[in-house]
C-alpha cells in the first residue's frame, strides 16, 4: 500500500530572504523621512488654516488658479496638489507594485494569498462599518469608500519609529499589504468617481500610454523623452473624466522591475530610487498641505462623532482597517494549509494591521471626491480622516510599543554576524562553506588562546628567581 503524502503547510510571515530584507528596510527609511515630513505639512495646514489672521491667506493661496486653459487645465493649487503631484505618488505605488508582482511576495501564489485577502477584507469591512453607521443614521453612503484607504507614508514611518525590532517579515506584510491597498484605492477612484468620460481625451491618453510601452520596450532611453509623454499622458487623462492619478499608477506598471545579468538594478528600481523623494519629500507633503487645512474647533470635533457621515469615517478606519486585516489574515490561516510563523503570535498581526487604519492621504482624496459640491460636508470628512488616523496612529503605537519589547534580543540574534562577511549569520546557517569558516574561526581563536596561554606559562616560570 502506498504511502500516503501530506502537503507541508505554508507559513505565512514566515523570515524573508536577504534581498527583500534589504528591500524593506531601505524602504522604511526613506518612508519615514516622507511620513515625518507628511506629518510636518498636515500640522502646518491645520495651524495656518484655524489661526484667525491667517485663515483667509490658506483660503487664498489653495484657491488661486494657474495653467493653461485652453488646455483645459487652469486648476487651483490645492487642485494641481492633488490632481498632478499625487500622480507622482501613485506613480511610485505602480512600481512597487510591479516589483511585488515580479521580485516580491506577490510573485508567489500561496504568499500572495496573505496580503490579498487581508487588503481585501481591511477594505471591505471599513465599508460596511461606514455603510451600517450611515444606514442607522439616515446619513449620505456617498462616502463609503473614504475609510477604505491605507497611507503607505505615514504608516510605515509609525513602524518605523516604534516597531524598531519586529521582524522583518511583518514589515514587509505591511508594505505589501499598502500597495495592493494602493492598487484596489486607484480602482475604486477609477470606477466610481469617473465624471463624464471624454473618449476622444481617453482615447488620446489610451495611445499615449501605448507609445510610452513600446519606447520602454525598444530600450529608449533619456528623461527629456519620458517627461514630456509623461506630462501629456497626464493632461489626457484629467482631461478625459477619469482621475488622473490613473495616469500615473499606469505608467508605473509598465517599467521593467527584473534584472538582466549585468544590471545591479532594475529600470524600474533605478527610476522608484530617483522618483521616491520627489514623491515623499514633495508631492505628498504639498498634497497634505492643501488638503488637512480644515477649521477645527471643540464644536466640529464634537460633530466628527455625532454625523453619521463622519462616524462612520472614523470607525471604519479605527475598527474596520484592524479587524478587517486581522480577521483576513486569520482567515486565511484558518482555512487553507497557511499557518502563522512560529516567530509570531497573533497580538503581533494585530497590533500592524492597526496600523492600516492611518488612511490620511488617499482617504483625503476619495473624501474630496465623494463629497464634491459640499465644501462643508467635504471639510468635516477631511476633520474625520485627521481623527481617525490620529487615534489609529496612537493605539497602534501603544500595541507596537508593547510587541517591540519582546523582538529586541530576537533582533540581536538575526543581526549577528561572527564571520564578519556582511551576511547575518542566521542565512548562512544551512550553508556548508559557512560552517567550515566558522570552524576556521574557532580553531583560530583557540589557537590564539593557546598561544597566549604559552606566554602567561613562560612569564610565570621565569619569575621563580634562582635555583
Amino acid at each position: 500500500m502506498a504511502a500516503s503524502r501530506t502537503t507541508p503547510a505554508h507559513k505565512v510571515l514566515g523570515r524573508l530572504s536577504l534581498p527583500e530584507r534589504t528591500f524593506v528596510a531601505d524602504a522604511l527609511r526613506t518612508e519615514t523621512v516622507g511620513g515625518v515630513l507628511l506629518l510636518l505639512a498636515a500640522v502646518a495646514a491645520l495651524i495656518w488654516a484655524n489661526i484667525p489672521a491667517l485663515h483667509h491667506s490658506y483660503q487664498t493661496v489653495s484657491h488661486f488658479h494657474f495653467g493653461p486653459e485652453a488646455l483645459g487645465l487652469n486648476l487651483s493649487v490645492a487642485h494641481w496638489a492633488a490632481d498632478g503631484l499625487l500622480a507622482i505618488f501613485f506613480f511610485v505605488a505602480g512600481i512597487e507594485l510591479k516589483r511585488e508582482l515580479v521580485a516580491g511576495d506577490l510573485k508567489d501564489p500561496k504568499a500572495a494569498l496573505l496580503p490579498v485577502v487581508a487588503a481585501l477584507c481591511g477594505m471591505a469591512v471599513p465599508a460596511l462599518v461606514y455603510t451600517l453607521t450611515n444606514l442607522s443614521g439616515d446619513g449620505s453612503l456617498a462616502g463609503w469608500a473614504v475609510p477604505t484607504a491605507t497611507d503607505i507614508a505615514f504608516a510605515l514611518a509609525v513602524l518605523a519609529v516604534i516597531g524598531t525590532s519586529l521582524p522583518s517579515a511583518l514589515r514587509a506584510f505591511l508594505l505589501t499589504l499598502a500597495v495592493v491597498d494602493d492598487l484596489f484605492a486607484i480602482l475604486i477612484i477609477a470606477v466610481f468617481f469617473t465624471a463624464d468620460l471624454d473618449f476622444v481625451a481617453l482615447g488620446g491618453a489610451v495611445v499615449g500610454l501605448v507609445v510610452f510601452w513600446v519606447l520602454l520596450r525598444k530600450g529608449v532611453r533619456g528623461w527629456y523623452v519620458y517627461v514630456p509623454l509623461a506630462l501629456v499622458i497626464w493632461g489626457l487623462m484629467y482631461n478625459s473624466g477619469v482621475h488622473a492619478t490613473i495616469a500615473g499608477v499606469a505608467m508605473g506598471l509598465m517599467l521593467r522591475c527584473t534584472r538582466h545579468e549585468d544590471e545591479n538594478r532594475s529600470p524600474g528600481e533605478h527610476i522608484e530610487h530617483l522618483v521616491r523623494p520627489l514623491s515623499a519629500g514633495l508631492a505628498v507633503p504639498l498634497f497634505a498641505l492643501f488638503s488637512a487645512g480644515v477649521m477645527v474647533s471643540g464644536g466640529a470635533l464634537g460633530q466628527v462623532f455625532t454625523q453619521p457621515e463622519t462616524l462612520g469615517v472614523v470607525l471604519g478606519l479605527v475598527v474596520g482597517k484592524a479587524v478587517g486585516i486581522f480577521g483576513g489574515t486569520w482567515l486565511t490561516a484558518r482555512f487553507t494549509r497557511a499557518s502563522l510563523s512560529e516567530d509570531l503570535v497573533w497580538p503581533d498581526v494585530f497590533a500592524v494591521a492597526s496600523l492600516a487604519g492611518i488612511g490620511f492621504t488617499v482617504s483625503l482624496l476619495i473624501g474630496e471626491l465623494a463629497f464634491e459640491g459640499d465644501a462643508s460636508l467635504t471639510d468635516e470628512v477631511k476633520a474625520a480622516v485627521l481623527t481617525g488616523s490620529l487615534v489609529s496612529a496612537v493605539l497602534a503605537t501603544v500595541l507596537l510599543k508593547i510587541r517591540n519589547a519582546k523582538y529586541r534580543a530576537l533582533v540581536e540574534f538575526e543581526e549577528r554576524d561572527d564571520d564578519h562577511d556582511g551576511i547575518p549569520d542566521i542565512y548562512e546557517e544551512h550553508d556548508p562553506a559557512y560552517h567550515l569558516r566558522m570552524a576556521e574561526i574557532h580553531e583560530r581563536k583557540a589557537a590564539e588562546h593557546r598561544r597566549l596561554a604559552e606566554v602567561a606559562g613562560g612569564a610565570g616560570d621565569g619569575d621563580d628567581g634562582p635555583a
